[in-house]
C-alpha cells in the first residue's frame, strides 16, 4: 500500500508531533531518539511545508511561532515523560502497556522494554493504514509483541482490547497522550471508566493535566487564522478535578509540575506555561 494514498486519513496533529520528534531526534543532548518520526513526515511530503518545530527557530519568526514553540517543547518533555513513565510501570511488573490514541507513537519500536511485554496501540482505523505502510516499507520489527487495535475511543472499544488479547487479570499501564484535550468531560469520564474496569491494582495510567499554556495564552491561540483547523477540536478535556475524581474510583493519583519537570531534564521552558503530567496507581476495582 502507499502511504501518501492513505495519507487524508490521518490526523494532522500526529504528524505535528512527528515533525516535533524528528527535531527533537537530531539535537545532540535530545531527550529521546525517535529514528521513525522523520519515515512517517517523509511519506506525506507537504504536509508542513517549509515549518520548523525547532523552539529556537520558531521563537525568532514572532508571536504565532513562539507560542508553537511552546506546543513543541511540551511534545518534546510529554514524550520524555511518558517514555519514563511506561518504562518504568513494566519494570515495576506491568506487562501489558496501552496506548490510547496512539497515532505515529513508535514506542514499541524504539523503547527497550523487558522480556515478556505486550504493547497494544489504539487508534482509529485511518490512522493504522497510513502507520502500518509507512512501517511494512520500512520492515519495521518491535522490540516486543505488538498488536494495534483499530477503533473510535469515544464508544465501544473495551471489548476490541479484549478481543485482541488484552488480559483483565494483568496489571496495565495505560497512557492517553494527547487525547483527553480532544473529547469531552463525559467522553473523558467514560472513557476512564472503563479503563478503570479493565485495571487489576498495580495497573497504572498517564496523562497530561492542566493547560499546556496559560489561559491567555490559549486564548490568543484560539484567534490566530494559522490554528484554525486544531482549535475547535479542543473539547476542554477533564479539568482540574481529575486529581479528585481518580482518587474517588480506585486510583492513587501524582502531579507532577510541568516547570519541575523540565528544569530535571535541563530544558527552560520557552514562555509561561502551567500545568503538567498525572499519574495514577491503581489500588482497587
Amino acid at each position: 500500500m502507499n502511504p501518501q494514498g492513505v495519507l487524508k486519513g490521518v490526523a494532522k496533529t500526529a504528524l505535528g508531533m512527528a515533525v516535533v520528534r524528528a527535531h527533537e531526534s537530531l539535537r545532540g543532548d535530545r531527550l529521546f531518539d525517535d529514528p521513525y518520526a522523520q519515515r512517517f513526515l517523509d511519506a506525506a511530503p507537504g504536509a508542513f511545508p517549509g515549518q520548523s518545530a525547532s523552539a529556537e527557530d520558531l521563537a525568532a519568526m514572532g508571536p504565532s511561532a513562539s507560542l508553537g514553540a511552546l506546543f513543541a517543547f511540551h511534545g518534546v518533555l510529554r514524550t520524555r515523560f511518558f517514555d519514563d513513565c511506561l518504562l518504568a510501570a513494566t519494570a515495576a511488573g506491568c506487562q501489558q502497556v496501552v496506548l490510547l490514541a496512539a497515532g505515529l507513537d513508535a514506542r514499541a519500536f524504539r523503547l527497550s522494554w523487558p522480556d515478556g511485554v505486550r504493547v497494544f496501540e489504539l487508534d482509529l482505523p485511518e490512522v493504522f493504514a497510513f502507520k502500518e505502510a509507512v512501517l511494512d516499507g520500512l520492515g519495521a520489527m518491535p522490540a516486543c509483541e505488538r498488536r494495534t487495535v483499530p477503533v473510535d475511543l469515544r464508544a465501544g472499544w473495551a471489548g476490541r482490547l479484549v478481543a485482541a488479547g488484552f488480559d483483565r487479570a494483568v496489571p496495565a499501564a495505560w497512557l492517553a497522550e494527547g487525547l483527553l484535550l480532544y473529547l469531552t468531560a463525559d467522553e473523558v469520564t467514560r472513557l476512564l471508566s472503563e479503563v478503570g474496569e479493565l485495571s487489576t491494582p498495580g495497573s497504572r495510567l498517564a496523562f497530561e493535566h492542566g493547560g499546556i499554556a496559560d489561559p491567555a495564552v490559549l486564548a490568543q491561540a484560539r484567534g490566530m487564522p494559522t490554528l484554525d483547523e486544531y482549535t475547535p477540536l479542543w473539547r476542554g478535556g477533564l479539568g482540574e478535578d481529575a486529581p479528585g475524581r481518580l482518587g474517588r474510583n480506585g486510583w492513587r493519583p501524582h502531579i507532577h509540575d510541568r516547570a519541575e519537570l523540565a528544569a530535571s531534564y535541563g530544558r527552560p521552558i520557552p514562555g509561561p506555561s502551567g500545568g503538567g503530567f498525572l499519574t495514577a496507581t491503581r489500588t482497587g476495582r
